[in-house]
């Protein structure tokens, strides 16, 4: 193999790692963003829900009963932004309303959703400028 090749090989295999690593910063910095905006949009109730928020770095796990999903592991190039714990089990009825046993209905308070809406270009813009700088950095 010529020379130019065994750069070629070496520069392609250090991609991966090099973006891994030079995407975690950006993720977990989206992650406690949305989680702030997410905080901001709650309905002010105990401040349980508030304080319920979380952002789970790469390799953390949630709290269990959160929401989405109750408790997983965030993998290496993710973040995961959660609502809800142990003590906190109604999120999913705050953000999308209910109907009570009492035959009335509480209406919704959307936080969770309009906030990703608001952050998702952002997010995905500095995710994206991180993944193409660790490409491009990467030798």
């Amino acid at each position: 193999m010529s020379a130019q090749t065994n750069r070629l090989k070496k520069r392609l295999a250090a991609i991966p790692k090099a973006v891994k690593q030079a995407v975690q910063p950006a993720l977990i910095q989206s992650g406690n963003e949305l989680a702030d905006r997410m905080r901001a949009l709650a309905p002010e109730d105990t401040g349980a829900l508030k304080e319920s928020i979380t952002a789970t770095p790469p390799g953390g796990t949630t709290p269990p009963y959160s929401q989405p999903g109750g408790s997983r592991t965030a993998g290496e190039t993710q973040v995961l932004v959660t609502a809800g714990n142990d003590d906190v089990r109604y999120p999913a009825l705050v953000e999308y309303g209910h109907n009570t046993p009492e035959g009335g209905h509480v209406p919704a308070h959307p936080y969770f959703w309009p906030a990703f809406r608001l952050s998702k270009k952002r997010i995905t813009n500095r995710i994206k400028r991180a993944v193409r700088k660790a490409v491009r950095e990467a030798k």
